[in-house]
């Protein structure tokens, strides 16, 4: 249904923001499914996950590959992180184009000094915060969101440090209504993207088979990334998906925009290949099998 991307310095009302956001959106529609992706969710800590780059670059890696895992037109997914790098807001618009879904972006737009002092008084009062190190590196890496781009755009802003945060704010109930807003063909405030031909899974008759190969596939892409961020950037050599599953040899380190560029090939082969022969698998351990099998020949050792 739609991904809304948090942003903001460190410490500058990003997550009491989106949980008042996700609390007014499921008053307002109750039978739809909002889930906060963030940190804590992923049992990751705020300054393990920034204190170098390789572990930052690993982190953004584990947020993507479970919002790619987890949009859907039936759910709402907010991500609540720094997503402070405008190629990384890029990259999850992609995710949300690929789904055809809604897209907008959430600015806490804090001065620096005072997300400064709110981190210390969180240091000192012993709540979760960021060393004074990673703080100041965070703030002047940190790139502002512009409503010009595609990715950041619609954007709605918020001013923590000027107006309490609360589930009435008038910007929270604007980007309510576009959230939820029913659209038809009359419909222009509201964008809901569309899919290019790049990012479309292929569509066979056989449905089942597509949702079990879709499902099995994201499940080994999201095994690798996930066995790489364990290993802090470095190549996992052997990746064991289960006892009757064969195991994932990798020579290198495989980013995740690669791992989907492989993924969506296999799928559009296995697609062509049911159009002349005999359907995809349509149990998922069938279809981790053919696929581990193809990333073996393509990126395997």
């Amino acid at each position: 249904m739609a991904l809304v991307v948090m942003c903001g310095q460190p410490c500058s009302g990003k997550s009491e923001a989106a949980a008042c956001l996700a609390a007014a959106l499921r008053s307002s529609v109750p039978d739809v499914t909002v889930r906060v992706i963030d940190e804590s969710s992923l049992h990751l800590g705020r300054n393990e996950s920034y204190k170098d780059m390789v572990v930052e670059k690993n982190l953004r890696g584990v947020l993507r590959s479970e919002v790619d895992r987890s949009v859907s037109r039936d759910g709402i997914i907010i991500v609540d992180s720094l997503n402070n790098i405008k190629g990384y807001r890029y990259e999850l618009w992609c995710l949300a184009r690929a789904s055809g879904i809604r897209y907008c972006a959430f600015f806490c737009d804090t001065e620096v000094d005072h997300c400064r002092d709110w981190n210390v008084k969180r240091q000192e009062k012993g709540e979760p915060s960021y060393d004074s190190n990673i703080f100041e590196d965070l703030a002047r890496r940190f790139e502002r969101p512009d409503s010009r781009s595609r990715w950041d755009s619609p954007l709605f802003e918020l001013f923590p440090s000027r107006e309490e945060i609360v589930e009435s704010s008038p910007v929270i109930a604007e980007a309510v209504s576009y959230l939820t807003k029913k659209v038809d063909s009359k419909t222009r405030d509201v964008k809901v993207l569309q899919p290019t031909i790049a990012t479309q899974s292929v569509r066979t008759t056989e449905g089942n088979s597509l949702y079990e190969m879709d499902k099995a596939t994201q499940e080994v892409v999201s095994a690798i990334v996930e066995a790489q961020s364990g290993g802090l950037g470095l190549a996992m050599n052997k990746i064991s998906l289960g006892a009757d599953l064969p195991t994932i040899n990798l020579r290198r380190s495989v980013g995740l925009p690669e791992l989907r560029s492989l993924r969506r090939t296999f799928i559009k082969l296995a697609g062509q290949y049911s159009l002349s022969g005999r359907p995809p698998p349509t149990d998922a351990d069938s279809a981790k099998r053919m696929f581990v099998d193809y990333l073996n020949r393509e990126i395997g050792g």
